[in-house]
């Protein structure tokens, strides 16, 4: 069944929790599509995962429309939610609406996601008058990752914890329809939970959330650098693959591979007409 936003909604309170998680390119989307999540995050940390960068702050429009496109293309029934990077929308109400029009338009994404809560309050506004279903993201936002001093959790003292609560009150008088929470302790995104009529989505915030996301590449090994605290690893995909490659550079140095059943033929009488 395709899910929409309306599936994200109606969610909420619910026993069955939502599932995300991450994808960049259409071979993914359609393996991570096929097992049947509701939503695929075509997220800015693309820039960590597969361009190589420290952070997320490098990304561009035209490094997320690449991706969001190929994403796009890869899935069928989840809900794709294309990701606003680093100053797509920080700088005027116009240009956030604009670059959300782009991600829908050109990537054909069923929803865009930025980052922030009071402070992008006329933004995300702006946005969803503009038909444009927005997904809120607050508490450990990478993008704010300067201002932070580094990837660290959010709200462990009485006011920021306040503040990320007023952020998703906001949020969700801005008229989003889901809401991120990355990085905060799980007593408080419980408390959020109860405290909103829209779903949340946890990364790093506990159980009580409406559903979860992850980073592929992190819950499958994938991605090395560093693995955060609240990452279960399912498989690991990255030794499996190594295992694979070193396997076939074995072969081809040794002349097992490619054997005759990985060869095409043709007739031996025209072979010895070509000498």
């Amino acid at each position: 069944m395709k899910n929409s936003v309306s599936t994200f909604m109606d969610a909420k309170g619910k026993t069955e929790k939502l599932t995300m998680l991450t994808a960049y390119d259409y071979s993914m989307a359609k393996i991570i599509d096929n097992a049947g999540v509701n939503g695929i995050l075509v997220g800015d940390s693309l820039g960590m995962v597969c361009l190589g960068y420290k952070d997320t702050l490098s990304v561009t429009m035209e490094d997320m429309l690449h991706h969001i496109k190929a994403v796009t293309r890869g899935s069928k029934d989840a809900l794709v939610v294309g990701d606003m990077p680093f100053m797509s929308y920080q700088t005027s109400v116009y240009d956030a609406v604009k670059n959300a029009g782009r991600i829908i338009q050109e990537g054909c994404a069923g929803a865009v996601k930025l980052e922030g809560g009071a402070t992008v309050y006329e933004e995300v506004k702006a946005i969803v008058k503009a038909q444009i279903p927005v997904m809120g993201h607050i508490g450990l936002t990478p993008q704010s990752v300067n201002m932070f001093g580094g990837f660290k959790v959010q709200g462990k003292d009485e006011n920021k914890a306040k503040q990320i609560i007023d952020d998703a009150k906001k949020l969700e008088d801005a008229g989003v329809f889901s809401i991120v929470l990355e990085g905060i302790p799980w007593k408080l995104a419980k408390i959020i939970t109860e405290s909103v009529t829209v779903p949340t989505i946890g990364i790093g915030a506990g159980k009580f959330c409406d559903g979860q996301i992850l980073v592929y590449q992190d819950m499958l090994g994938l991605f090395t650098d560093f693995t955060p605290k609240f990452v279960k690893t399912y498989g690991n995909a990255g030794e499996v693959m190594n295992t694979a490659f070193k396997d076939y550079i074995d072969e081809v140095k040794n002349g097992v591979f490619p054997s005759e059943e990985h060869s095409f033929k043709i007739d031996d009488e025209i072979i010895g007409k070509l000498y």
